[in-house]
């Protein structure tokens, strides 16, 4: 069976502190309830992302990220005040990267997103990851090329800037293959284009358990990707793209 890294999901565990956004409160998924559910999928990573309902908490992903064990790391939400004792903290721990959510909130805000990606480059080679609808990337466009590393979450989401993504897929910016069930475009052509623009960008993830999502994450997202490239590409989108992304071992 092929190997997975899972480069996006969430753990959502009431034991730790929880945001009230937009009135929304997520449903529980613990780490086990994620382990029961991906049992059959040869998961062999991946990427617990903060989510907006967990705003700046760390305990949750310290808690999740020690369960998990070491081939999986955090994606989390960072305020630009903060340490870099705290930073170097979080990085001991596996702590990889900072999101920002430009699409629902809960992280720091947009205008501190160069400085953020640079310090935390520079401090312990993180990168940032962005929750952002892409009919808005034109204006993030000159920014985002400044920038040491970056991702983009479930493939833009819309069709409106499309065209820009490209364009930044093109110059190394990376793309999360996830979120089917959110876009509103043909997923395999978007697939396709974005693998032709550069076949090291697209990274697969879940997004389980894909809250608030109009469709959630179904195994067969999985084989459409293994039935739509070559083994080699299957093998870089479901695993090998975000290991290199993520400076995993496995």
């Amino acid at each position: 069976m092929d190997k997975i890294f899972d480069a996006h999901f969430h753990i959502i565990d009431n034991h730790f502190p929880l945001l009230n956004t937009e009135t929304y409160q997520p449903p529980e998924f613990t780490v086990n309830d994620y382990i029961k559910r991906t049992a059959n999928l040869n998961i062999v990573g991946g990427a617990v992302v903060s989510g907006s309902f967990q705003g700046f908490d760390q305990t949750y992903l310290a808690a999740a990220l020690k369960a998990l064990g070491p081939s999986f790391i955090g994606v989390t939400q960072l305020a630009a005040t903060v340490s870099d004792s705290e930073i170097t903290k979080l990085n001991d721990i596996g702590v990889r990267a900072v999101r920002f959510n430009l699409k629902r909130g809960g992280s720091e805000d947009v205008k501190h997103l160069k400085n953020m990606a640079n310090r935390i480059y520079q401090l312990a080679g993180w990168h940032v990851e962005l929750y952002v609808d892409s009919a808005h990337l034109k204006e993030l466009t000159p920014t985002l090329l400044t920038l040491p590393k970056v991702s983009i979450d479930h493939l833009g989401l819309s069709m409106a800037g499309f065209t820009d993504l490209l364009k930044l897929v093109e110059r190394g910016i990376k793309v999360k293959a996830t979120g089917f069930g959110r876009v509103d475009f043909d997923i395999k052509q978007a697939l396709k284009d974005i693998v032709l623009a550069n076949p090291e960008a697209l990274m697969f993830g879940s997004d389980l358990p894909s809250t608030r999502a109009p469709r959630p994450f179904l195994n067969e997202d999985i084989d459409l990707i293994k039935n739509l490239f070559d083994e080699k590409l299957s093998d870089q989108i479901l695993h090998q793209n975000a290991v290199c992304f993520y400076r995993t071992l496995k």
